[in-house]
């Protein structure tokens, strides 16, 4: 969920701004950074709940998700024993729902960024008729969402539980189930963090190239704050992209929610979902992914 927080850089710390390609060590992978503390990343732990704002924006969000996306494999696996429609909260541009459409069930996406639904609309249509009849969209913020029809399968995928705030998430939970048919499933996947280890290290900034494959260079510096007295974090990114005729320089923020386990499991519970299912993947020394197979009673 990035907010614009500029469209140029009239004032960015030194220490944060990434340098163009072209001013690189000879013979190093990474570019030459201003400042000390910044880490070269191969995986962004924790920075993946994010939406784009505008179209070239996607390029940041595709890179923050790509490694998080073995979870499609898992999720059709649900999709298939669930037999039966699907919704997609947070959709953005479609990366669970057009492959789940492909692969032959009906889905419905949500998403409150009319941008990410016309490109996952877009994408449909490309693909084929068949496909694009399988898919239908929905603007809403889930903080607010009322559904009207029921469900097999409801996912909460790419860490948006994180994205939701805390006040807003038993009410968007009691909502789904509400609209599962019984035995019908919710998945969701957040980042858990070692709070002792955020008490240590509460700022990190992360360095990377986005990959992109339009003809434009882009690089990122990703400076993520974390509050334990609120349980939430801001990630500011701090991007160059450089194309053959100009180069602009962008601010994008978003703001998540660090989610208390214990607390989350009461939730669903309240919801009337039992977790079934729990799956863990360390990402690093203090943070780990968490993926959580939660039935409707029924």
């Amino acid at each position: 969920m990035h907010t614009p927080s500029g469209t140029s850089l009239p004032v960015v710390p030194a220490a944060l701004a990434p340098v163009l390609p072209s001013a690189r060590l000879a013979g190093a992978g990474a570019p030459v950074l201003v400042g000390a503390g910044i880490r070269d990343a191969d995986f962004l732990p924790g920075l993946e709940s994010v939406s784009p704002v505008e179209e070239h924006s996607a390029w940041l969000h595709g890179a923050l998700l790509g490694p998080h996306s073995a979870d499609i494999v898992r999720c059709l696996r649900l999709a298939r024993e669930a037999d039966g429609p699907v919704l997609d909260l947070g959709c953005g541009a479609g990366r669970l729902a057009v492959p789940f459409a492909r692969h032959g069930f009906e889905v419905e996406g949500v998403d409150r960024d009319p941008a990410c639904l016309e490109r996952l609309g877009a994408w449909g249509r490309r693909i084929g008729p068949q496909v694009s009849a399988r898919l239908t969209t929905t603007r809403a913020d889930l903080a607010s969402l009322r559904l009207r029809r029921t469900y097999r399968l409801a996912l909460l995928a790419g860490t948006m539980v994180c994205a939701l705030p805390p006040a807003a998430r038993p009410g968007l939970l009691a909502e789904v189930a509400a609209h599962l048919a019984p035995g019908g499933v919710l998945a969701l996947d957040y980042t858990a963090h070692r709070l002792r280890g955020l008490a240590e290290e509460p700022q990190r900034t992360w360095a990377f190239e986005v990959p992109r494959f339009d003809g434009v260079e882009e690089w990122a510096v990703a400076r993520q704050v974390f509050d334990l007295e609120e349980m939430s974090e801001r990630i500011t990114y701090y991007t160059v992209r450089t194309g053959k005729l100009s180069s602009e320089r962008v601010v994008l923020t978003t703001d998540k929610w660090i989610v208390d386990p214990a607390r989350l499991t009461a939730e669903l519970q309240a919801a009337g979902l039992c977790v079934e299912r729990r799956f863990r993947h360390r990402l690093d020394e203090r943070t780990e992914s968490v993926f959580l197979v939660c039935r409707a009673a029924g």
